[in-house]
């Protein structure tokens, strides 16, 4: 069966909680997870939950676990602490949870970005993966990063991903 017969039997709408990861952030201020939830809707997807967490590696890795076991989640979207300040660690705290990791993700990202805002994108540590029977997407999180990984890389793909971690 090739990628054409997989992505027609990918269920078209999946169940999503969307994290924004940000000291700074609010659920008032916070755009770029109000744009996730909004293309998510927008495509038919289900947003089970919403969550903002301070960049705290245990706080992040805390959540995820909580998200992993609720039948109800099927991917797991976060936003924000992608970057290298000293105050980014959602690239440390999510990979080390990682039971697969699709580099290929994190590669995309940052080819489809240089072609926005050239070498730049290279301080990009967005990743992709599987935790606990679920899909785990982590993007930086400026809108337009957002909006990119959203537009070209997950939407395309989403209820693929989750066809294929249920096989």
């Amino acid at each position: 069966m090739g990628h054409k017969e997989h992505k027609a039997q990918a269920p078209s709408r999946v169940s999503c909680a969307a994290v924004t990861v940000s000291d700074t952030r609010t659920p008032e201020t916070d755009t770029s997870g109000a744009l996730i939830r909004k293309l998510l809707a927008d495509y038919g997807h289900r947003i089970v939950s919403s969550h903002h967490v301070k960049d705290e590696p245990a706080e992040i890795q805390k959540l995820l676990g909580a998200l992993s076991q609720n039948p109800d989640v099927q991917s797991v979207i976060l936003n924000g602490g992608t970057g290298i300040s000293k105050r980014d660690g959602t690239y440390e705290a999510v990979v080390k949870l990682l039971d697969k990791q699709l580099d290929g993700f994190g590669e995309l990202f940052r080819s489809l970005s240089y072609q926005e805002i050239g070498p730049a994108a290279m301080m990009s540590r967005a990743v992709a993966g599987t935790y606990g029977g679920k899909i785990v997407i982590s993007i930086p999180g400026s809108e337009a990063a957002v909006r990119l990984a959203m537009e070209k890389l997950i939407l395309p793909e989403l209820g693929h991903l989750v066809r294929e971690i249920n096989r």
